[in-house]
C-alpha cells in the first residue's frame, strides 16, 4: 500500500487551489466559496481537511457545482436514465458490470436509440465485471453504432491484454459533458428493488434488495469525470471516438466544492487510498464509513483504532450477509481488535450492502467505488468524488443514520464469546485479504 507519511511529513507547498471552469480563484474567493466566513470550528475542521487533501494531491479543488445523493439503484436508474434520455451530444459510460438482464436490456434499448438519433454512445465495461454477460449482447450495441471497448479482455481475440487481475472497477456515466453520475451502482437488476431502508427485514436473497450509493454532479467538475473516461479509454486502445463536444463551457450549478479522484492499478500509489487514509487520519470529531468489502490494510486498521482513541467518533457500517462470504468472514476478523479500540461496528441488515461511502468531521465527504480492501487499493481502477462543506455533509450523515436504524450493534462482550467455527473461518478468510 501506498505510505501516508511520504506525503504528510512536509507542509503543502501552497493554500488549497479552488477553481472554477475559467478561472483559479483568489484565496479570499476560495475562502468563501468554502464556507468559511462565518463558522470557526468549521473553518477549523475544513482548513484541516483542505490542508491534507493537498498533500495528497496538487490538483486543484473545482467550485460551482451541485451535488446530489442517489441513494439506491432506483433513485439511481431514474436520474440516470433520465439524463441519458435528454442528451444531445454524446453519452459516455463506464461500468464494472452491464448485465444482459431486464434493466440491461431497457438501457441498451436507449442508448441504441440515442445513438439512431445522432447522440454518440461510447461504453467501457470490465471484461471481468461482465464476463457472464453474453458477448452478442455487446454486438448488438456495435451494430447500433455504438463505440463499445472491453477493458483487459481475457480472450487473445478480443485485444491485447494486460495483468488480468487489475480490473476497471469504476463507475460513472458523463452526458453531454454537463451530468455525471457516478458511485458504486453497476448496470444490473439486483439494484432495482432499492433496499427499503427502514425495514428490518432481510432480503429473500442476495439478488434482490441492494443497498448502494451514488452521486450526481452538474458543474465545472464534470470535466474531471470526463479526463478520467477518456484517459481510461485512450489506455485501452479503444477505437477513435466521434468528434464531440467532450467538453463544453460549464457555468456555475451550485455552492459544492468538489474534487474527482481516481485511482489506477497501474500507478505508483492510490490516489483515493491515501485520500480517505489522510482524512481518517486529520479527522476531530468523527468518522463515519459505510463500507461493502471491509478487509482494511494495517495503514487503514490503525487509523481508525488511533481515531478511536484520540476520542473521535468512529463508527462502521459493513454487511451484516454479504454476496462474498470469504470477504464477510475475512472482515469479521478485524472486528475484536477494532472493538477493543472503541470503534463502534454496526451491520446492517436489511439489505444488501454495496456502498462505499464516508462522512468525516461533518465536512468531508465521498462517494464512489473504492471499497477498504486490497483489492481496490492495488488492483483496480477506481473513481470517488469528495465533497467539501457542511450541507453536503449534513446530507451524508442523514443518510448514515437511516442504515443505522436498520443496523445491528455489535457488542465487543457477545462478540468475544462467538463460536470456534465462526473465528476458524475469519482466520481461514483473512489469509486471502490480498486477493480478495
Amino acid at each position: 500500500m501506498p505510505k501516508l507519511e511520504q506525503r504528510a511529513s512536509a507542509p503543502p507547498s501552497e493554500s488549497p487551489r479552488v477553481e472554477t471552469q475559467s478561472e483559479q480563484l483568489t484565496q479570499a474567493k476560495g475562502d468563501a466559496l468554502l464556507e468559511r466566513q462565518d463558522k470557526p470550528e468549521e473553518e477549523t475542521l475544513l482548513d484541516r481537511h483542505l490542508a491534507n487533501m493537498q498533500r495528497i494531491s496538487p490538483a486543484p479543488l473545482v467550485a460551482g457545482n451541485s451535488a446530489r445523493l442517489l441513494v439506491d439503484g432506483p433513485a439511481s436508474y431514474d436520474a440516470m436514465f433520465g439524463a441519458i434520455s435528454a442528451a444531445r451530444d454524446h453519452v459516455n459510460i463506464e461500468t464494472f458490470i452491464f448485465e444482459a438482464d431486464e434493466l440491461g436490456h431497457a438501457l441498451a434499448d436507449l442508448l441504441i436509440a440515442k445513438q439512431s438519433q445522432g447522440v454518440q454512445v461510447n461504453l467501457l465495461y470490465d471484461a471481468v465485471g461482465s464476463l457472464a454477460t453474453p458477448a452478442e449482447f455487446f454486438d448488438r450495441l456495435r451494430d447500433g453504432g455504438i463505440n463499445v471497448c472491453e477493458f483487459n479482455p481475457l480472450l487473445p481475440s478480443r485485444g491485447k491484454s494486460a495483468n488480468p487481475n487489475q480490473r476497471d472497477h469504476r463507475k460513472q456515466v458523463v452526458v453531454d459533458g454537463r451530468i455525471a453520475l457516478s458511485g458504486g451502482i453497476n448496470i444490473s437488476s439486483v439494484y432495482s428493488s432499492g433496499s427499503a431502508i427502514g425495514r428490518r427485514k432481510k432480503p429473500a436473497s442476495v439478488t434482490s434488495g441492494w443497498r448502494d450509493t451514488n452521486i450526481e454532479i452538474r458543474g465545472p467538475a464534470v470535466a474531471q469525470f470526463q479526463e478520467l473516461f477518456l484517459a481510461t479509454w485512450e489506455k485501452q486502445n479503444g477505437a477513435p471516438l466521434a468528434k464531440r463536444e467532450y467538453f463544453p463551457p460549464l457555468p456555475n450549478q451550485g455552492d459544492k466544492v468538489v474534487r474527482v479522484i481516481g485511482s489506477s492499478s497501474d500507478a505508483e500509489e492510490s490516489l483515493t487510498y491515501l485520500a480517505l487514509l489522510s482524512a481518517i487520519t486529520e479527522a476531530r470529531q468523527s468518522v463515519k464509513l459505510t463500507v461493502a468489502y471491509f478487509v482494511p490494510d494495517g495503514e487503514i486498521q490503525d487509523a481508525l483504532t488511533q481515531a478511536a482513541q484520540r476520542g473521535v467518533e468512529v463508527d462502521l457500517i459493513l454487511p451484516g450477509f454479504s454476496d462474498s462470504w470469504v470477504v464477510l468472514y475475512a472482515g469479521r476478523s478485524y472486528y475484536a481488535d477494532l472493538l477493543s479500540a472503541g470503534v463502534e461496528i454496526h451491520e446492517l441488515r436489511g439489505a444488501l450492502l454495496h456502498a462505499k461511502t464516508a462522512v468525516i468531521d461533518g465536512v468531508w465527504s465521498t462517494v464512489g467505488s473504492t471499497n477498504l480492501d486490497w483489492r481496490s487499493f492495488l488492483h483496480n481502477d477506481e473513481l470517488n468524488t469528495i465533497v467539501l462543506g457542511e450541507d453536503f455533509g449534513d446530507d451524508m450523515t442523514a443518510m448514515f443514520e437511516a442504515d443505522l436504524r436498520d443496523a445491528t450493534s455489535i457488542d465487543r462482550a457477545r462478540w468475544q464469546d462467538r463460536g470456534i467455527t465462526e473465528k476458524l473461518r475469519e482466520q481461514m478468510a483473512r489469509l486471502l485479504r490480498y486477493w480478495l
